[in-house]
């Protein structure tokens, strides 16, 4: 592979237009290997996105509508839609989807499948429960025309479902789902998010970098441990695909640290957009003489549901079917009893706020870590983050009330989400037991507008894991990695210190490893960190188009510090500071007061990880770096299964005559 690499002490960073940030706290002395050639920007000047004017709540039909759940005037909460026009085979959001219990059949030593294991007591990276079990699905992903709020599109989905199927597993069970491509014009992969994948880290689902995409007629066998506990969820990882509809919960039953008396199961909060996604990957790529806006979501959905305020007018240019009052999702409860809610937030790109009426909530886990518990008013999802809350059912057996998770105002006037205004708020509704399931009710929120305009993760001093961890006071790495939007002369990307990502779908970075091959190129943006036991990255934030929800794949990140400005070397709970593994980057204050993260991680994890932003739209326009760790552990140890070499095989087959449209990233 052609291409000049350097190395670099790892204190300076990388140049970059941004300023160096001050006063690195640490005692590096690696050396990083990172190739730049002919893969830097055209100018240093930063660039920032076309910004539409949002539509008033409710757009041209506003007035026949009202809020929250878009509902006709005069109508109740009968939908006009069935499940299977709006959503498939999916049995999310309706009243009879079933409740999730404490774990699964297995092996109970000591009277749990995870054994006399404590959040409190067992380090979640070392030693798994061996519980012998393997739990089994079969997957078929295809298109098919859906409406979860009424908006007839094209979709992407799974077993015929979106949402798709729940994933269950108890914490040390292995996992194996066979995933049939049905799709007859793309590859597909899945990935599954937040798993460490000690063992098979070829089985991330990540194209281009563990693995090549499964080809059109297809399938492909994953099979990996479930490794650590909690709610999460899996989802395609081939262009935007997710954003289409492949996606759906992937629960792994595990010890806890609150008391609860039913686990409502997941709330998969997403934004949703009128057109197929990968018409919404052209609009991020056009060339910037267009002139085109990022793409914004035209509705938010809870567990695949909710209304549209349909305008005959506008629909009908569109070329769409819209049928106002679809459905929105549902929940039973009772009262006095206290519920388990899991919230996924599987959007494209909004922050959620998730709230319930005059309720507060409890937070025991963000992502995969149980923290100690702390209560909330709002709880706030970026892209990929999940939350584990309890609520109390403190109502009378008659009342309903509603659910919501907000977008919030457009980004484009101040807020945090690109949104095009009309309906930003995803309701359902929550009835207790005596309750008339089509009746709408009336409670009002009181979450204030400032904790919905504010676009940032709970405080890091509240976000304390249950399960003490000290991460190295003097890690052996120190990386600044800058990111900006500018320009490459035709079209406006993101860089990660001076370099855009793209995918080579035929040749996967962990392949390459394994032959020992460590010259790539510039564009696969792969850092080598060589044998360093322990890395931080110094994250800076120059980009003016909003907040990044960082995601690192194979670890749960210690997260240091987040601010805007440059790092002044503090760290929050030093002794024990927050760990997930997606966390919020803020926005740019200005051209020259970046937002910034500071994460650190233990290389205990032979393996390409991708770290990247976890905005479709973003990575799409190369906010994507690969981190290769442990090479040498790579070429000596990890015995890669042949199956990946075949499938790289049945690719090369498949796009030798068949074109294929990788008009962005590639992820």
């Amino acid at each position: 592979m052609a291409g000049k690499f350097f190395t670099t002490m790892l204190l300076a960073g990388l140049a970059s237009a941004a300023p160096a940030p001050q006063d690195q706290v640490s005692t590096a002395v690696n050396t990083v290997t990172v190739n730049t050639t002919d893969n830097t920007p055209v100018t240093t000047a930063y660039t920032t996105q076309v910004t539409p004017t949002p539509s008033s709540l409710g757009g041209p039909a506003a007035t026949l509508y009202h809020g929250p759940a878009m509902l006709l005037k005069g109508s109740n909460l009968i939908p006009k839609l069935p499940q299977q026009i709006t959503n498939g085979n999916s049995i999310w959001g309706l009243l009879k989807a079933p409740r999730l219990p404490k774990w699964l059949n297995g092996p109970l030593p000591q009277g749990f499948p995870w054994g006399s294991r404590t959040p409190g007591n067992a380090n979640p990276y070392i030693n798994p429960p061996n519980t012998g079990k393997t739990r089994n699905y079969v997957f078929h992903i295809s298109e098919q025309t859906i409406a979860p709020d009424g908006v007839e599109k094209p979709g992407l989905v799974i077993n015929g479902a979106f949402p798709g199927p729940i994933i269950e597993a108890n914490w040390g069970d292995y996992i194996e789902v066979q995933v049939f491509n049905d799709l007859t014009t793309e590859g597909t992969t899945l990935h599954w998010h937040g798993l460490l994948q000690k063992e098979t880290p070829w089985f991330d689902g990540i194209p281009a970098v563990q693995q090549c995409p499964i080809a059109p007629g297809s399938s492909f066998t994953y099979r990996f441990r479930a490794d650590l506990y909690g709610t999460s969820w899996y989802h395609a990882h081939y262009s935007a695909q997710y954003a289409g509809g492949l996606a759906g919960p992937m629960i792994i039953y595990g010890p806890h640290n609150g008391q609860y008396d039913q686990d409502m199961g997941p709330i998969m909060l997403s934004d949703w957009y009128h057109d197929d996604y990968f018409k919404l990957v052209e609009q991020t790529m056009a060339p910037a003489a267009d002139q085109l806006p990022p793409p914004v979501s035209q509705n938010n959905l809870i567990n695949g549901k909710m209304n549209y305020p349909c305008d005959a007018v506008t629909i009908a240019a569109n070329g769409r079917n819209c049928t106002p009052n679809a459905g929105i999702s549902k929940f039973n409860v009772t009262s006095g009893l206290t519920y388990r809610l899991r919230l996924i937030n599987s959007g494209a790109e909004g922050i959620q706020k998730f709230s319930i009426d005059g309720a507060k909530l409890t937070v025991i886990a963000n992502d995969f870590v149980p923290v100690q518990p702390y209560t909330v008013d709002v709880v706030t999802l970026g892209i990929g983050q999940r939350s584990d809350v309890l609520w109390k059912a403190t109502g009378k057996p008659t009342d309903a009330v509603w659910m919501r998770s907000t977008l919030g105002t457009s980004a484009f006037v101040g807020g945090c989400t690109l949104n095009d205004g009309i309906s930003p708020e995803a309701v359902a509704a929550i009835y207790y037991q005596k309750a008339n399931t089509s009746d709408v009710p009336t409670t009002v929120s009181t979450v204030p507008a400032s904790e919905i305009e504010n676009c940032a993760n709970d405080a890091l001093s509240l976000t304390v894991p249950t399960y003490k961890m000290t991460p190295p006071k003097n890690p052996h790495t120190v990386q600044v990695v800058n990111i900006t939007y500018q320009s490459n002369g035709t079209h406006n990307l993101f860089y990660m210190n001076n370099s855009t990502f793209k995918a080579n779908y035929n040749d996967p970075v962990l392949l390459d490893a394994k032959l020992g091959n460590m010259n790539f190129p510039a564009d696969y943006n792969v850092y080598n960190f060589g044998t360093s036991p322990s890395i931080r990255l110094v994250v800076y934030n120059y980009a003016q188009t909003g907040v990044h929800p960082m995601h690192l794949h194979g670890h749960n990140m210690y997260i240091l510090q987040v601010g805007t400005g440059l790092w002044d070397g503090s760290i929050v709970n030093a002794n024990n500071p927050q760990r997930r593994d997606v966390q919020l980057l803020p926005n740019a204050v200005s051209p020259t007061e970046p937002g910034y993260i500071v994460i650190q991680y233990d290389t205990d994890n032979p393996g390409v990880w991708p770290f990247h932003c976890h905005i479709a739209w973003h990575v799409s326009a190369g906010l994507y770096m690969n981190i290769i760790e442990q090479p040498q552990s790579i070429k000596k140890d990890l015995q890669i299964p042949s199956i990946m070499a075949q499938t790289c095989r049945d690719w090369s087959a498949w796009t030798g005559t068949h074109i294929v449209p990788e008009i962005d990233s590639g992820l």
